[in-house]
């Protein structure tokens, strides 16, 4: 008929989020707003990264707002790449403040990484411009982020190389340093006198170019490095 207004259904949005009390609020706040909200539980015991993953996509949405941090399931990141490449929008809001990590999100697909501090109405308008199509990053903002993510990428590659650079004694040292563990004690646990582990502890301090045990279990942290079986 001519002139008649063809009115679009409302966009779908998924909510994959471990916290309840945000995810309700954006739950009433898309609904009140006539979209069709589903739900991701995240919480069951048998649930897992790859079961989420299946019921978003099952659930066909537009538009999904992905937590990072996922409770016991771990990363939400890790579902990014996946249902970008199923052609769904992924709008990451998260607790995490790492321009690194957000930078991570967007080269795995995300539209937008929005913080969870941010006013609930600016999450809407990000959703409001998704469901019509329109751009919700801007060039600048993103190659900000990617800058950020790369910089830290090279960190970490420079960090792994040092860590390489270790005999198998360092790395069972640094390994107990990284559990928590006394000079004293790795001395007892390998039958050594305490100043043979010293001396272990001061050429793993100088390979990994840091000035103390603590900076040293740091770096083994910030890599996600695997200490070694005992």
């Amino acid at each position: 008929m001519t002139g008649a207004t063809v009115r679009r259904p409302p966009a779908r949005v998924a909510i994959v989020e471990d916290h309840t009390l945000f995810a309700d609020s954006l739950d009433l706040a898309l609904t009140m707003e006539h979209y069709e909200v589903r739900r991701v539980s995240v919480r069951g015991t048998n649930s897992s990264l790859a079961s989420v993953q299946a019921t978003v996509l099952a659930a066909r949405p537009r538009i999904v707002l992905l937590d990072l941090d996922l409770g016991h399931l771990g990363d939400g990141a890790r579902l990014i790449a996946p249902l970008a490449a199923a052609g769904l929008n992924i709008v990451v809001v998260t607790a995490s403040s790492s321009r690194a990590r957000w930078g991570e999100c967007v080269h795995l697909g995300a539209r937008k990484v929005m913080s969870k501090a941010q006013p609930l109405n600016e999450i809407l308008a990000v959703v409001r411009k998704l469901s019509r199509g329109s751009v919700v990053m801007d060039v600048a903002e993103r190659e900000a982020l990617l800058h950020s993510w790369r910089e830290q990428r090279g960190e970490k590659q420079r960090a792994r190389a040092r860590l390489e650079r270790l005999t198998r004694r360092e790395r069972e040292v640094l390994g107990l340093l990284v559990e928590g563990r006394t000079v004293r004690e790795i001395a007892q646990q390998g039958v050594v006198s305490e100043a043979t582990v010293r001396t272990q502890v001061k050429s793993i301090l100088a390979k990994l170019e840091v000035s103390s045990q603590l900076a040293a279990v740091g770096l083994a942290h910030h890599v996600g490095w695997a200490t070694p079986d005992h």
